[in-house]
């Protein structure tokens, strides 16, 4: 009897040690599988999901060397660690594919908008007078300064930008272009000017769209 129950607590300890001991590939190849999905673009688009995913990666990989080293293997801990680097790196696929497509989203706005606003002067031109000569420059009734850009800022790039505004029979700018650019500027210049406001222009009594053009300096 106490033989039997020797026999039957070894082969359980054996039976323990085996499955403890049995290196998880399946669960191994699965998060090395979902490392190489991740797309190479999510460094930019999703930094913070892509570093997790690394360093899950990296500890996984610690924790293969080291159970490798062993002579009696244990791989509860590699089951936990290739789960956790399987999760981050489908997260952060997921995070990279949301952050692309709220970029192609806003890209498509802005070429929307640029769209709208040739198309807005392609329709004024025709009654549009340029300022200059008999025509004088319109009052402004509304000013918005411009916002620094932070990275312009920091990186002390100045320069002037230089804007087309066509501005409506009612004052309101309607549609803008850069003539002289400065890259990183350029959108804090548009982002004023399409605020600003003017006076009507009037010829021979009639209100009119003016075309003019603005500078816009940034001193670092």
């Amino acid at each position: 009897m106490v033989v039997t129950r020797k026999l039957t607590t070894i082969v359980l300890v054996l039976a323990v040690t085996t499955a403890c001991g049995r290196r998880p590939t399946a669960a191994i190849d699965a998060a090395r599988t979902a490392r190489e999905n991740v797309p190479a673009a999510a460094a930019q688009l999703a930094p913070d999901s892509m570093k997790v995913a690394q360093d899950a990666q990296a500890a996984l990989d610690a924790e293969l060397v080291a159970q490798d080293a062993k002579w009696i293997k244990s791989y509860d801990r590699t089951r936990e660690l290739a789960a956790a680097a399987r999760a981050a790196s489908e997260k952060a696929t997921a995070d990279a594919m949301a952050a692309k497509g709220k970029a192609d989203a806003a890209a498509a706005a802005v070429a929307a908008k640029e769209k709208a606003a040739a198309e807005t002067r392609a329709k004024l031109a025709k009654t549009a007078v340029r300022v200059g000569g008999a025509i004088p420059s319109p009052k402004k009734t509304k000013d918005v300064p411009p916002v620094y850009p932070a990275i312009a800022k920091s990186n002390r790039i100045g320069g002037t930008v230089q804007v087309e505004l066509t501005v409506g029979p009612d004052g309101k700018v309607v549609a803008t272009r850069v003539l002289q650019s400065v890259p990183t500027l350029n959108q804090a210049a548009l982002d004023a000017v399409e605020q600003w406001e003017y006076a009507p222009t009037r010829v021979k009594g009639v209100a009119v769209p003016v075309i003019l053009n603005v500078a816009i300096t940034f001193k670092p």
